[in-house]
């Protein structure tokens, strides 16, 4: 039976991906051995590192005012590397619409005077703040992106205005739209939604922010340490960056972030509009503020809801229960996910909406 994973991370991959890892596991490049076992020091791993920080360079058109960086720990661990090497002056803004925008923004306490500016809280994170007013003097105005448990997301008409760096937690929704970089002082995302195996986290970061790290910023955590190194100051994660590389060749095959953006805001738009065409299923998030790529949804009954889910999961359509925040379903579907997923989930979701009215 055919599975289309759904999960919110970590996510499927793309096909092709899987098959040429698969291929190269045992002997990679003539090498005799898998990339799980060579030495980062090695000219066969060198080759991939090189590979995959060029090819998302090219993919995002980062400039060389941008250090790439190749670190572990993920997302979460930068809710602490940010304001360790950020906070300047000590001061920081944090908008909170979700889950981990309110544990970066508590995390971030311990370093400074971080306050949340603003928050979607009072209508349980279904809309994205607009026209947010931050204080003078701050180090840096701190978002996320797009919002994996509630299903938000930033889009122009709400992104910050601000006088200082924007910094930006990408996890899930990195290379599925275009974004341009110049806007932000800061971008860091967790790997294992639309980019490789968990294990991997990117953080795109300014020049001119880098080398302020606080005297007690752990050595690892100090992107100076990082950039210095090139990503490698001890052990990078060299499986998930070269499964990282595989994708990003892949999207470049595709056509670059551009071709793949047009594909999720294909597969969005199909599956928003059955919902909201649909007598039993509801999406609660503000229309112009609904997440590319998680869409949560309920039927508006706990007992049809795990219903939905245990017989999803019988068709092949996994990992799709929502978050415990929020409950009912939630399609993940990501760059991986193929537009026969979402129409595979659609028709799924039309048989089951006639057998239980």
């Amino acid at each position: 039976m055919k599975v289309y994973n759904f999960s919110a991370g970590p996510s499927m991959l793309p096909e092709e991906v899987k098959l040429s890892a698969q291929k190269d596991f045992l002997d990679y490049e003539g090498s005799g051995m898998s990339v799980t076992e060579m030495s980062h020091r090695s000219k066969w791993y060198d080759a991939i590192h090189q590979e995959a920080l060029a090819s998302l360079r090219k993919l995002m058109n980062i400039g060389d005012d941008y250090d790439v960086l190749f670190v572990q720990g993920g997302a979460s661990q930068q809710f602490a590397a940010v304001p360790l090497n950020l906070l300047v002056k000590g001061k920081a803004d944090y908008i909170v619409t979700g889950n981990f925008a309110g544990k970066a923004a508590k995390e971030a306490t311990k370093y400074g005077d971080c306050v949340v500016a603003a928050s979607s809280k009072d209508k349980v994170f279904t809309y994205i703040p607009e026209g947010v007013k931050f204080r003078d003097g701050i180090d840096y105005v701190h978002i996320t992106q797009n919002n994996t448990i509630f299903g938000t997301r930033y889009t122009d008409r709400t992104f910050p205005v601000a006088d200082c760096p924007i910094v930006s937690d990408m996890s899930s929704m990195i290379l599925s739209e275009e974004v341009d970089v110049n806007k932000y002082g800061l971008i860091y995302a967790g790997a294992q939604k639309n980019i490789a195996p968990a294990g991997l986290t990117i953080v795109i970061v300014r020049k001119d922010l880098v080398g302020h790290e606080k005297d007690y910023c752990p050595t690892m955590l100090s992107y100076k340490t990082q950039a210095d190194a090139d990503s490698l100051y001890n052990t990078p994660p060299c499986f998930a960056i070269y499964m990282a590389m595989l994708v990003f060749r892949h999207l470049l095959k595709l056509g670059g972030v551009k071709e793949i953006q047009k594909i999720n805001e294909y597969k969005a738009k199909l599956l928003y509009d059955f919902i909201d065409n649909s007598s039993l299923y509801t999406n609660p998030v503000k229309p112009e503020d609904r997440s590319l790529m998680n869409v949560p949804f309920v039927t508006g009954s706990d007992e049809l809801n795990a219903k939905f889910v245990k017989e999803a999961e019988k068709a092949g359509l996994v990992s799709i229960k929502g978050h415990k925040l929020v409950g009912g379903m939630r399609a993940s579907i990501y760059n991986a996910m193929p537009v026969e997923g979402v129409e595979a989930l659609i028709a799924f979701m039309k048989k089951f909406e006639t057998e239980n009215k």
